[in-house]
């Protein structure tokens, strides 16, 4: 497995390859991001509040991805009302603390330099929700070499990556798909960019 440092340097070197790539979308968690402690705490004080107590934040990993409600569902056997009150006591702690627990991967900033020397559109599309998404970018000192950043929305209207993507392609209607990349590092990311029939590189 490569490192955190060589992550996003493999990517470069991938689409390098791809010339009749123009657009690039990037995934968050996971890809620029390191966010595993605040996730996985927020998970933790989210389910302490249903009495579930879970001490192994690496138990917790399954949440880095997928939509928060239907991992609460699918993962501690919540109903879909419960997974809503539990996806709010998750933002109750991740907005002031949770979303300040993480890291950019090195290499990161270098590699969207790069990539925007060469041309190409950067995009995001993440599950996370659009706005927090923006204001972790700005923490990182990269947002400005994004040209449009889409993620899911509070109210939940937009939340799989399924959605998202089509979202994009909503706001990128003239760029054809077949110029599109999606570089995620999950299988959520593989099978919503093969279901709007886009590429997609895993890093790992």
């Amino acid at each position: 497995m490569a490192s955190s440092e060589s992550k996003l340097r493999i990517t470069d070197v991938i689409l390098r390859k791809e010339s009749h790539m123009k657009a690039i979308l990037f995934d968050l968690d996971g890809t620029i991001s390191n966010s595993k402690e605040g996730i996985t705490k927020c998970v933790q004080y989210a389910l302490k509040s249903f009495g579930i107590e879970e001490p192994d934040l690496d138990k917790l990993d399954v949440f880095i991805g997928p939509p928060l409600v239907d991992s609460f569902m699918k993962y501690y056997g919540l109903s879909e009302e419960q997974a809503h009150e539990a996806t709010a006591k998750y933002r109750e702690r991740y907005v002031p603390i949770g979303m300040k627990e993480c890291y950019m991967y090195p290499g990161t900033k270098e590699c969207l330099e790069t990539l925007k020397a060469q041309g190409y559109l950067i995009g995001m599309a993440s599950s996370k929700p659009e706005s927090y998404c923006k204001i972790i970018l700005e923490e990182f000192g990269i947002l400005e070499y994004f040209d449009d950043v889409v993620g899911a929305t509070i109210d939940g209207s937009i939340r799989t990556k399924e959605q998202v993507l089509e979202e994009v392609f909503c706001r990128w209607a003239d760029i054809p798909k077949n110029e599109v990349c999606l570089i995620g590092d999950t299988m959520f990311d593989v099978e919503g960019a093969k279901f709007v029939g886009v590429d997609c590189i895993a890093v790992p």
